[in-house]
């Protein structure tokens, strides 16, 4: 079989010079005519695949992190080519959405393997993407993260951290076949696949075969929630905070007041007023764990749970607490304009 490896030089931390070293050492070479070359400019890995895909080579294998699949996979949808991930990037979450291993040797094993599915895809408006899409506080924190000349988790979370308790959420008009729906909201992911990266699991319960998006909409919250989704996003049980609405459609149409910041594949792009997100039903033919897409690596065990849950419970009562507290300021205040009448 004919195979070609694109490298994006500047993803991730990993020098790629390595990288090319491992793959010579690990790839099964009776099984395997491949050739491996490097990106040059945005779109260059697009540009690449689609040729490759004419030249008909049976696998390219994306080599770096989500914006590097997003740009290679581009140029093969509805292919007789399959796409294969070498994950090199920084948060990977679609390669660990489907149980492939960042360690180098590991996910050359499985590309050795040559497990084949046929799997969705999406859109933003013209735009498509295979893991998630968003607005809000994640489009602005990919934004700054992108801004920015260091990459990997912890800046992603000095971002956060810094400019977190200062976004204010926006108004979204969210149609879907249930009808329309009102909501100031922290931020509205789409997803496909159920992590942004890093393991945090935007939508535990996401599957890539199930011809549905999972649609989050997260509510605004105080930093004494802050804590609480934090836990929930790394922990496999964010669609069950009550601070989070959650839905599966196969397309939404989003209305927002004014242009700004999306992100799709974890790279940012600026969007209008009106986005339309759909699902693209068998597009992708993707290199796959044996074990991937396996619903119980992405479900909750007990113990996080019956974190979440209390939690849940927690919220409740600080929710209950604050609650009574205003009512009974509030009285005082009749009470007192009474007295001093």
């Amino acid at each position: 079989m004919k195979a070609l490896f694109v490298m994006n030089p500047i993803s991730g931390s990993i020098k790629k010079s390595g990288v090319a070293r491992l793959i010579d050492q690990y790839i099964d070479q009776e099984k395997f005519d491949y050739k491996i070359m490097y990106t040059e400019r945005p779109g260059h890995a697009t540009e690449i695949a689609r040729q490759a895909s004419d030249d008909g080579y049976d696998v390219v294998v994306a080599v770096g992190g989500d914006g590097t699949l997003n740009e290679v996979g581009c140029g093969l949808l509805h292919s007789d080519t399959a796409l294969a991930l070498l994950p090199c990037g920084s948060g990977n979450g679609l390669a660990r959405h489907l149980s492939i291993p960042v360690n180098i040797k590991k996910s050359i094993d499985i590309i050795n393997a040559f497990n084949v599915h046929l799997l969705d895809y999406c859109m933003i408006n013209e735009h498509p993407f295979f893991c998630t899409c968003g607005m809000g506080f994640d489009a602005f924190i990919s934004q700054k993260f992108a801004e920015g000349d260091q990459r990997g988790p912890l800046k992603y979370v000095e971002n956060v951290l810094k400019e977190g308790l200062r976004y204010q959420p926006e108004t979204y008009t969210i149609e879907d076949e249930t009808g329309v729906h009102r909501y100031s909201a922290y931020l509205v992911s789409c997803a496909n696949a159920s992590q942004y990266g890093n393991n945090a699991y935007i939508a535990p319960q996401a599957s890539m075969s199930d011809g549905l998006l999972d649609v989050i909409v997260m509510e605004p919250f105080g930093i004494l929630d802050a804590a609480h989704v934090a836990f929930d996003l790394m922990n496999k049980t964010l669609n069950k905070s009550n601070k989070v609405k959650t839905f599966k459609t196969k397309k939404v149409l989003i209305h927002r007041r004014s242009e700004g910041p999306v992100h799709f594949d974890g790279d940012p792009m600026m969007l209008g007023k009106e986005l339309e997100i759909r699902v693209v039903e068998k597009g992708i033919k993707m290199v796959c764990n044996a074990e991937a897409e396996n619903p119980s690596q992405n479900t909750p065990n007990a113990v996080q749970n019956a974190m979440c849950e209390l939690f849940n419970d927690i919220a409740d009562v600080n929710s209950s607490l604050t609650h009574q507290g205003r009512n009974l300021m509030a009285m005082n205040k009749r009470l007192w304009r009474k007295l001093t009448r």
